[in-house]
């Protein structure tokens, strides 16, 4: 098990600032936080030396790449074993449409988020990967509407 990180209120402040904007000049973060440059610099390399901060992302408009439609897909094993539960991770990560996945516990054993242009590409999708999954039993499919809430600055609608 992974040691917790000693945070302060700067470290947390910081951390809240690059996860809206990650490419923040360190001058204006020392402003927003109440520290110097020099501070800021070295707790955000101790934050990612730490694996507090694991990867500098881009966070995609999935609408404007052809992905539009997200999809949450519930899927449920035949036996979920480790062999099964980790042939099916191996699978499901050599799909581009997957951009994320978790291995969960309850009724269902992973949950997938698919990003697709359209039905006809999610049909040949579910088709290929999870009808003809042998370890697969059964799975289930929400569509996205609209986020509330996810990673980036521009995906909290509801903020005031």
């Amino acid at each position: 098990m992974q040691k917790m990180i000693d945070l302060d209120s700067f470290d947390r402040r910081l951390l809240e600032l690059v996860r809206e904007d990650n490419l923040q000049p360190a001058r204006e973060l020392a402003d927003k936080v109440g520290l110097s440059i020099s501070a800021v610099l070295r707790r955000l390399r101790r934050l990612r030396a730490e694996g507090v901060i694991v990867a500098d992302i881009a966070v995609v408009n999935p609408a404007l790449t052809g992905a539009a439609i997200t999809m949450h897909v519930l899927v449920r094993m035949k036996e979920p074993g480790v062999r099964a539960m980790d042939a099916f991770a191996r699978t499901i990560a050599r799909h581009p449409e997957v951009t994320a996945a978790w291995e969960v516990t309850g009724d269902d054993d992973f949950v997938l988020k698919i990003q697709i242009g359209s039905m006809a590409e999610y049909d040949a999708f579910a088709r290929e990967v999870l009808a003809d999954e042998q370890g697969v039993q059964s799975f289930k499919t929400l569509i996205a509407i609209r986020p509330i809430v996810e990673d980036g600055p521009s995906s909290r609608p509801l903020r005031d």
